[in-house]
Order: structure tokens, then C-alpha cells, then sequence
């Protein structure tokens, strides 16, 4: 069974760093995509980045430059660097797993097969 856990949320300040972490325990699966998503209050659930298992990488436009998806070599954890942060990135910020069997639309939150319980992110002065 998988299970995903993650870590590293908190309240900074604009233009301040978090490191967001995503363990995934029970994942054993050589063909995935580990991904970050985010939810603000009245809005729905967004794409952030996303890492796949031959190491492609893919970014929302609104996060390019500031933020850097990463993984362990081991493939059970999930690392989310947040720089220059604004108070629009505040959210619940979700780390999801997808197991594909084809094709995928990284960007769907409908393709993530497991999810963690989410983090919250304050961005505010």
C-alpha cells in the first residue's frame, strides 16, 4: 500500500524559501510520476511541478524560475524548493504519485493515483 507524507510547510514572508519533502512509503513502481499540486481556499486544486521516472520535469508557468522539483535517487522522496515566494503561493500544498500505463497528461490531477493528506503554505508579511 502506498502512502505519501509530507513535510516542510510553515508561514514565511514574501520572497522568502521553503523546501517542501514527500516520502512515499510502499512505492515500488518503475514507471511513475511524482507530483506537487496546490489548492487555495475557494479555488481548485492546481499543478505545480511534476518529476517523472526518466527524470523529466514540468512546471507550472506561475512557478517557472522560483521553484525546483527534485527526488531522492532512491525514488521515495519528492522535494519541492520554493524561492521568491509571493502571497499567491499560499495553498495546501498536495504531493500525488501517478502510476501510468500509457500516456499521461502530467498536469491533470485526475492521472495522480495516490495522494498525501497536504501541507499548508502561508506566504504573508
Amino acid at each position: 500500500q502506498v502512502h505519501l507524507v509530507e513535510s516542510g510547510g510553515g508561514l514565511v514572508q514574501p520572497g522568502g524559501s521553503l523546501r517542501l519533502s514527500c516520502e512515499a512509503s510502499g512505492h515500488t513502481f518503475s514507471r511513475y510520476v511524482m507530483g506537487w499540486f496546490r489548492q487555495a481556499p475557494g479555488k481548485e486544486r492546481e499543478f505545480v511541478a511534476a518529476i517523472t521516472w526518466t527524470g523529466g520535469i514540468y512546471y507550472a508557468d506561475s512557478v517557472k524560475g522560483r521553484f525546483t522539483i527534485s527526488r531522492h535517487s532512491a525514488k521515495t522522496t519528492s522535494y519541492l524548493q520554493m524561492n521568491s515566494l509571493k502571497p499567491e503561493d499560499t495553498a495546501v500544498y498536495y504531493c500525488s504519485l501517478a502510476v501510468p500505463n500509457g500516456a499521461v497528461i502530467i498536469t491533470s490531477s485526475r492521472n495522480y493515483d495516490y495522494w498525501g493528506q497536504g501541507t499548508q503554505v502561508t506566504v504573508s508579511s
